[in-house]
């Protein structure tokens, strides 16, 4: 054997990082980018740096402050999103077995989607008063409509001969959307519960920023505004921080699960 191939035998692989260490990395930079620009800015009350940001948000929640509120702010968003799951679930199933039903989503949804949760503040407070019923409200809103577009987008994609393969078995109604449609719509109907989460999530803590309840029961969103307006800078950044964190935890460890264990496991991975 050559000394060149011998050489090439021994060159070092290059490293290979998997997604989550790769992602990591990533957080670790743009942590140091965050804490380097804000020293070199020098005003703590514009931007606090990463250090100042991260010793608030230990110091609230080993006060037990910041607990309180993110939990208050996922019961009503835990609320609201189950149902908008169970509305979605009834109007698209409507529309998978009916011609008007599908006319009814169709229309909805071209009326309602591009409407903003937030506008319906307003009306929620005239309906619910200030409190978690207006929150729920506009949740169920910001949830309902993508996550039904999404439903049906995938139900209308399921192969025609899957379709026909059902009804051969004799299924119809509920049985027919439960056992053909859902099933192999399901990578759609992931992705739609993802992206309603996506938009309940930032619906509530701007809807609880406006009129999330009293100092006592207020949410995350209601911890962000009062510091904002005790000038209370760090504290906004931990809460604008727990605000990301949740939402990394759903979005790598929930969603990603799931995906795993269904559509991946099952070979539905577009």
């Amino acid at each position: 054997m050559s000394d060149g191939a011998l050489h090439l035998r021994a060159a070092p692989r290059p490293l290979a990082f998997g997604p989550g260490t790769r992602k990591a990395i990533i957080l670790v930079f743009l942590a140091a980018g965050w804490e380097a620009y804000a020293r070199w800015l020098g005003n703590s009350l514009l931007l606090p740096t990463f250090s100042e940001t991260a010793l608030a948000l230990v110091t609230s929640t080993l006060s037990g402050e910041l607990p309180q509120r993110v939990w208050a702010s996922l019961e009503v968003l835990f609320t609201g999103y189950a149902i908008g799951i169970g509305i979605a679930a009834l109007i698209t199933a409507l529309a998978a077995l009916n011609r008007w039903g599908e006319s009814l989503l169709s229309l909805l949804t071209s009326m309602f989607n591009p409407l903003p949760a937030i506008a319906l503040l307003p009306v929620a407070l005239l309906w619910f008063g200030i409190g978690s019923g207006s929150l729920v409200f506009v949740i169920i809103h910001s949830v309902l409509w993508p996550l039904a577009l999404s439903c049906h987008a995938g139900f209308r994609a399921v192969p025609q001969a899957l379709r026909m393969a059902g009804r051969n078995l004799g299924l119809s109604g509920p049985a027919y959307v439960l056992e053909i449609l859902m099933p192999a719509a399901l990578p759609s109907i992931l992705s739609g519960l993802r992206l309603g989460w996506a938009f309940a999530w930032r619906t509530l803590i701007a809807a609880e920023m406006v009129f999330g309840a009293s100092a006592r029961s207020g949410g995350l969103g209601w911890f962000i505004f009062t510091n904002r307006a005790q000038l209370e800078t760090a504290n906004v950044f931990a809460g604008l921080l727990a605000v990301i964190l949740i939402g990394l935890v759903v979005e790598t460890v929930i969603f990603a699960t799931l995906s795993r264990v269904t559509v991946q496991r099952w070979g539905q991975e577009v």
